[in-house]
């Protein structure tokens, strides 16, 4: 069975990941792989599955991976997929995605619901649900820019979403997003994050909230998050978010060692943001 649907994965590095992702998405018709000169054997594995390897070069700043592979790719589809190379599609996702193309309806795109998978478990509430607009036109999609300065986050998008022309609607079909299999990858790409948060946070004044996202439960997370920012404790709140208000207490350990995490990245972010200002008076003053 093949799908008329253009997948696109960024990578760097991602050879112990890509395979279990391609293998759930062999039946679509095209499938980038927008690498960032891997040094392991993520190419190769590409290839092997029948993907073609495009590689990227950042210059920093704007535009980053996937939104530069959504302007320049020669996509052969109308219909674009985006996936991360530590994401799964699940079962009766092909089925789904086939049949809402052959639809012909007037939805511009679709959001997907995510599965964090945390030290090997599904927590089935912390971060749960958790949607983002991945499949879509993609001549009528691009992702928001939230900030103008330079993150020092790497060359992928980070918490910017894609904005279509059109009206959206929701899967049923979701992702088993396998992000974090260890507290070192957690701290790892969170440290990257938190460069994004503290420059985001910095700007935020001159900006404003960001765009008006496509999905009311996306974007009332977005409001909340803006909202956070003005309140003491943010570290404190952001546990007792995820640990209560999600009841990742029913996800056990596992749920509180990852609300705990986000505390902790809730501290790098507040504390970066300090050091950015500071820097940023110190220069001034000079």
């Amino acid at each position: 069975m093949s799908v008329p649907v253009s997948i696109v994965i960024p990578t760097r590095n991602e050879a112990a990941n890509l395979a279990r992702c391609l293998k759930s998405i062999a039946w679509a018709s095209e499938i980038y792989v927008v690498d960032s000169k891997s040094t392991d054997e993520t190419c190769q594995i590409a290839e092997n599955f029948g993907a073609s390897v495009i590689q990227f070069e950042y210059g920093g700043g704007w535009p980053k991976k996937k939104n530069w592979a959504l302007t320049h790719l020669p996509f052969q589809n109308e219909w674009v997929l985006l996936l991360d190379a530590d994401e799964v599609l699940c079962q009766g996702g092909c089925e789904e995605i086939d049949r809402i193309l052959k639809s012909k309806s007037e939805i511009a795109g679709y959001w997907i619901n995510r599965r964090f998978m945390f030290l090997g478990k599904w927590l089935k509430h912390a971060y749960y649900p958790n949607w983002n607009l991945r499949l879509f036109r993609h001549s009528l999609g691009r992702f928001e820019r939230l900030v103008g300065g330079e993150t020092n986050s790497g060359d992928v998008e980070i918490h910017e979403h894609v904005l279509v022309k059109g009206a959206t609607a929701r899967l049923k079909t979701e992702l088993e997003h396998y992000a974090f299999p260890t507290v070192e990858s957690f701290i790892e790409k969170h440290n990257r994050y938190s460069n994004w948060e503290s420059q985001f946070e910095w700007e935020l004044g001159k900006k404003g909230a960001g765009s008006l996202l496509q999905d009311r439960r996306a974007n009332l997370r977005r409001r909340l998050k803006i909202m956070s920012r003005k309140l003491p404790m943010r570290p404190l709140l952001r546990f007792w978010y995820i640990y209560f208000i999600q009841r990742g207490f029913l996800d056990g350990i596992e749920g509180y060692y990852f609300a705990q995490l986000h505390a902790c990245y809730e501290w790098m972010s507040i504390i970066k943001t300090f050091e950015l200002r500071r820097n940023a008076s110190r220069r001034l003053g000079n």
